[in-house]
């Protein structure tokens, strides 16, 4: 039988982030504060999210984004703390 995993504020850093909905609330990037999406693709360094019909990439290091869980619950990361590959950050922040 599998095991269902509830996305939450203490386990956000473990899981996949594709799908999520998300806003960039701090930026060294100015211009990029506000910019919301959802996010379509990761890489160690950067974090790419469709936003009104446009992709944008986003370097890790500069941005802090409000993150919506599928529950509705919000939490702010600091991208610059996730800055390893997917598949590496889930073994980093999951234990595994």
């Amino acid at each position: 039988m599998l095991k269902k995993y509830n996305i939450t504020k203490g386990n956000i850093l473990a899981h996949e982030l594709i799908g999520l909905r998300v806003k960039v609330v701090k930026s060294t990037d100015k211009s990029r504060e506000g910019i919301e999406g959802i996010i379509i693709d990761e890489t160690k360094n950067t974090i790419k999210i469709e936003s009104n019909k446009r992709e944008e990439i986003l370097p890790k290091k500069e941005v802090t984004l409000q993150i919506e869980l599928p529950s509705g619950e919000k939490t702010i990361v600091k991208c610059e703390k996730i800055m390893f590959r997917p598949e590496d950050r889930t073994k980093v922040f999951g234990g595994k």
